[in-house]
């Protein structure tokens, strides 16, 4: 029987995740150590939302988790040895608050860590070393907000800097006077409704910036001219579900896009058919269904890309919409 080509192959991603941590042997998995800690939020999270929570050994996981944890910077590290990054920590509390355990860390230092990246300009560092984007801005805002430190921040220095990113064509870029970007963009919508901020977000501008991201195939790019992938799923769609405007995508054209993106084989989801698969492109693959009203998949807040219903119980939940669940006919 011919595979039906509207079916997300779950039972082969789930899988494909879980085998991930298995190839030891591969110069591959030593090469991307520098990812290690961000990959299990990616797998973690898809799970969740594929339903599958069980399917990584939870006690396993979290120990990985402390030993990544750099005692003299007070973050955490992508990979044990390695340097506390701002990114890194924040996959850390992320995945801590999806498995409830968030009382395994120290929260006012990780808190300390994060505020001592901030520069005088507003934007935040990603680690001492002091490279700056509107990616760590968010990170920070995010991270801040899950462990209840948000008054910490310094909020309209952070809104300010995000402020001057800003272009002509409603989007954002990661810093002042740089292009516009779907992911950027993604990253200063976010972190300005946590912040209950979208009042400086040209909406219908914007919207029509995002919407033209879709290409003829259904997928979408990250800015003009750029070929499509499977990862602007969600760069694109978390923001326009953050601005109630996930219905000026071809919904239909894009699900269809991120299934054929898919390994049928082996499971995993890759950046556009044919290519290699890889734990960030299936994340972002599942992340971007979900927002579609894929029919099956768990609900994910599109602003702090978790499972809905954890960010609700935190009573964090933003004014996002998401497309109705579907069901197959």
């Amino acid at each position: 029987m011919a595979r039906d080509e509207r079916e997300l192959l779950t039972a082969l991603h789930v899988s494909y995740i879980q085998n991930l941590g298995k190839s030891t042997d591969d110069l591959a998995y030593h090469l991307t150590a520098h990812l290690r800690l961000n990959a299990i939020y990616w797998g973690v999270t898809a799970l969740f939302i594929m339903g599958h929570p069980e399917a990584l050994d939870k006690d396993e996981v979290i120990r990985f988790i402390e030993s990544c944890w750099d005692e003299e910077a007070g973050g955490f590290a992508p990979h044990p040895g390695h340097d506390a990054h701002i990114s890194t920590t924040l996959s850390a509390i992320q995945i801590l608050v999806t498995y409830d355990a968030l009382d395994r860390i120290d929260v006012p230092r990780v808190a300390k860590f994060i505020i001592s990246l901030q520069h005088p300009s507003g934007v935040f560092a990603g680690d001492s070393w002091g490279e700056t984007d509107t990616r760590f801005s968010y990170i920070a805002v995010n991270a801040l907000s899950l462990l209840g430190c948000l008054d910490q921040l310094d909020k309209d220095k952070t809104v300010d800097y995000i402020k001057q990113c800003r272009n002509f064509d409603g989007g954002f870029g990661r810093c002042i006077g740089a292009e516009s970007h779907s992911a950027q963009v993604f990253v200063c919508v976010a972190a300005l409704a946590i912040l209950d901020r979208l009042d400086e977000v040209d909406a219908d501008t914007l919207g029509w910036w995002l919407a033209e991201r879709q290409l003829p195939n259904g997928g979408l790019n990250g800015r003009p001219e750029k070929l499509e992938d499977v990862c602007y799923s969600f760069w694109v769609l978390s923001a326009m579900s953050i601005l109630n405007k996930v219905a000026w995508i071809d919904s239909e054209k894009l699900t269809s896009f991120i299934l054929s993106s898919q390994d049928t084989e082996k499971g995993g989801i890759s950046d556009r058919p044919g290519n290699v698969v890889d734990v960030f492109h299936t994340h972002f693959g599942v992340a971007g269904l979900s927002i579609l009203g894929y029919p099956g998949l768990v609900d994910l807040d599109p602003v702090y890309c978790m499972p809905a219903t954890i960010i609700e119980a935190k009573g964090l939940k933003k004014g996002w919409k998401n497309l109705e669940r579907r069901q197959f006919k």
